[in-house]
């Protein structure tokens, strides 16, 4: 048996170029999360949340995710030891 190129193998790989990759933080964006008013601190941290494209809005993304902070970070008070779960 004769051993050559296979040539399936070469003529399919030079077709196409390469594409291009693409950072998937690039798409999104940072979002402010926020207590409600009675807490003495109000910002949380941030989140990711996907960009707005076509009918996606980056609003509704951020419904239904729940965030887990601890009491003392939110008085400002190292003694309060319960957690907390903010849905936003």
């Amino acid at each position: 048996m004769a051993v050559g190129k296979n040539k399936r193998l070469t003529k399919g790989g030079k077709k196409g170029a390469k594409e291009k990759v693409v950072n998937p933080f690039s798409k999104k964006d940072w979002y402010d999360v926020k207590a409600p008013a009675m807490f003495n601190i109000r910002n949380i941290g941030k989140t990711l949340v996907m960009r707005t494209q076509r009918t996606k809005i980056a609003s509704d993304g951020l419904k239904g995710r729940v965030f887990e902070v601890s009491l003392a970070d939110l008085q400002n008070n190292e003694v309060a030891f319960r957690k907390l779960k903010l849905n936003h």
